[in-house]
């Protein structure tokens, strides 16, 4: 698996970034040509747009909480650790794609101070789904962004040889993606414009991370069986950090990402002691 995941990647060329980069001009013209280039403009345009999507979507509060915890690294990965075992090369590019999209988040967020939608229409007047988000930091969605991120990486990692096939791959890919990160609108945290832009990001974060660990093989120790010791004290550790939310929060996804630690716990432990 791990030939064909670097092949795949090696195929990467520099032309992918047009897309994001015609996406994010296509973004901004729409802001300006609308006169929403300012803060009070950027929500006030997506008003109505934030209010129909949270209506619709909001009506399965159950399945948008439990999908929007794929916003979360920790989460998301906790179903991505075996691949350490069989694919390492995907583990190389995932931590240099997701601290370029830690940078870019935490960057964007404190240069547009966007409040969020709790922060300025009325809470009553919308669907809230878990915790109430206030504050300036809407744009982008930080969820948004690790989501595309890591489906970036692995979109690219397992894209098939044939033509027909890698549109099929792509199109479930980014829709299965759009899913997900519309579900921060369903639940109150993001309005529609934060979770698009922040797919943009994540795409970008997700190409960066591919040719970093082309380029410098910072995390190649991850596939040597030596530091097994380490993913399995990780593997504990997020384990540990699972029950804790299992406790606070008793969903289906935390159940899931803790069965499949369990599967990678038993599956570094057999490497490491496999003579």
């Amino acid at each position: 698996m791990n030939t064909v995941v670097i092949a795949n990647l090696n195929k990467i060329k520099p032309r992918l970034f047009l897309l994001p980069l015609l996406l994010i001009l296509t973004i901004v013209l729409f802001l300006l040509v609308n006169n929403a280039f300012s803060v009070q403009g950027y929500v006030a345009i997506q008003k109505d747009w934030f209010y129909s999507i949270n209506h619709y979507l909001g009506q399965y509060p159950s399945t948008e909480y439990n999908l929007t915890q794929f916003g979360d690294a920790s989460i998301f990965l906790s179903f991505l650790i075996i691949l350490v075992v069989y694919a390492p090369k995907i583990w190389e590019a995932l931590i240099s794609a997701l601290l370029v999209s830690l940078v870019f988040s935490k960057f964007l967020k404190d240069l547009f101070l966007v409040p969020r939608p709790a922060q300025v229409y009325d809470n009553d007047s919308f669907i809230i789904v878990g915790k109430v988000l206030h504050g300036f930091s809407s744009l982008p969605s930080g969820h948004s962004i690790t989501i595309f991120t890591i489906f970036t990486v692995l979109m690219f990692a397992f894209m098939p040889q044939k033509l027909t096939n890698k549109v099929v791959w792509v199109f479930l890919i980014v829709t299965t993606g759009l899913l997900l990160v519309f579900t921060r609108v369903a639940i109150g945290a993001h309005h529609p414009l934060d979770v698009i832009s922040g797919s943009i990001i994540g795409y970008i974060s997700g190409l960066l991370g591919i040719f970093i660990s082309r380029k410098y093989k910072i995390w190649a120790w991850i596939n040597n069986k030596k530091y097994c010791p380490f993913f399995i004290l990780l593997i504990i550790a997020c384990g540990i950090t699972l029950l804790i939310k299992i406790f606070n929060e008793n969903i289906i996804v935390f159940y899931l990402a803790l069965i499949s630690l369990f599967v990678a716990l038993y599956k570094f432990i057999y490497v490491y002691f496999k003579k």
